[in-house]
């Protein structure tokens, strides 16, 4: 990744409205965003991320501030200039936006018209990137014969038509099932890695930013309240909006009885193949309840969050501070209400 940014917001603002009936959508917003890398924007319903993202390309126009794209500050831009930029940023969306009477090759030719490249050329390039994207066999196929996957590989395709160094992905899983999110996010992972193209991902799923992204902000409330890597962000969230997001309302169990002291593990890959807890359980010789856990299991690690309620014995407690310890297992203090 090098040290120059392909998009920088620098001081964004965006307020729809004026005076009492005036909405702050975005707020001081400042983010650099690397060329190769899969940067994640995170936030609750209503935190101004689909707002941010369409403040990229402009679609939406910011307040005030700076969009910096590959070292131009398009804000400035006459209407000509700024759509020859837009070229270089493509962008996918949650409704997928198809044009329905077009054929899925006709969809991708799309942009390929715009810009003006000969028809032959346009179809031929069309072609290339359905079988990119694994739709080689349905260019042909209209939208309504398309299943929600498929359309959003074809809406994948026509965002690639015009060689872009961005893409911009606007909640695009959203209306995909589990299945099919995971084969569009390794899709556009592949595409990361082969083309080299930057991929912004808008989502309200921490699922989604475990798996695609490098870097993540979480927003929330027009604010960005948190930026970083995002092992180093899920491990060791420092705000309350990222502990949300990483612990989703409902995920926690509302009433804990008992004694109050709460320790959340993190399990960021060390933990290989080891029944950590029920080994704890057996050395230190006292059981723990297991309040909340979000774990998985990958190439035989073991990554996530678990919540443990400790005994009320202080010997115990110290015994099993020290057995995560020998372990290389990191944990914080938890503070929950306990009934």
């Amino acid at each position: 990744m090098t040290q120059t940014p392909i998009i920088e917001l620098k001081n964004l603002n965006k307020t729809f409205g004026t005076g009492e009936e005036a909405v702050v959508a975005l707020d001081d917003i400042n983010i650099s965003i690397y060329p190769g890398e899969i940067f994640g924007i995170i936030g609750l319903s209503g935190a101004g991320k689909s707002t941010l993202v369409r403040c990229m390309n402009l679609l939406e126009r910011p307040t005030a501030g700076s969009v910096i794209f590959d070292g131009t500050d398009i804000t400035s831009l006459s209407d000509k200039a700024l759509r020859n930029i837009r070229r270089s940023i493509g962008m996918i969306f949650q409704s997928f936006n198809l044009l329905m009477q077009r054929t899925a090759l006709d969809n991708v030719c799309f942009p390929l018209e715009i810009a003006g490249v000969p028809k032959k050329e346009a179809r031929s390039r069309a072609r290339e990137l359905l079988r990119t994207v694994g739709l080689g066999d349905k260019e042909k196929a209209y939208p309504a014969q398309l299943s929600g996957g498929q359309k959003q590989r074809v809406a994948i395709a026509r965002a690639l038509a015009t060689n872009p160094k961005v893409i911009l992905c606007d909640e695009a899983t959203s209306a995909l099932d589990p299945t099919t999110t995971q084969s569009i996010l390794a899709l556009l992972k592949e595409l990361n890695q082969r083309l080299g193209v930057t991929i912004v991902i808008i989502t309200h799923e921490m699922k989604v930013i475990e798996q695609i992204c490098n870097r993540v902000a979480i927003i929330d409330k027009s604010h960005i309240e948190e930026m970083g890597p995002v092992d180093e962000v899920f491990r060791h969230p420092r705000t309350q909006a990222a502990k949300k997001m990483i612990f989703p309302s409902g995920d926690v169990v509302e009433e804990v009885t008992g004694y109050g002291k709460l320790l959340r593990l993190v399990f960021d890959g060390n933990a290989a193949n080891r029944p950590i807890i029920a080994n704890m359980v057996l050395k230190c010789g006292s059981p723990v309840n297991i309040v909340f856990a979000d774990t998985k299991r990958i190439d035989d690690k073991i990554y996530g969050h678990m919540i443990v309620q400790l005994p009320e014995n202080e010997e115990k407690v110290r015994q099993i501070l020290t057995y995560l310890d020998m372990e290389e297992i990191a944990y914080e203090e938890e503070e929950y209400d306990v009934q």
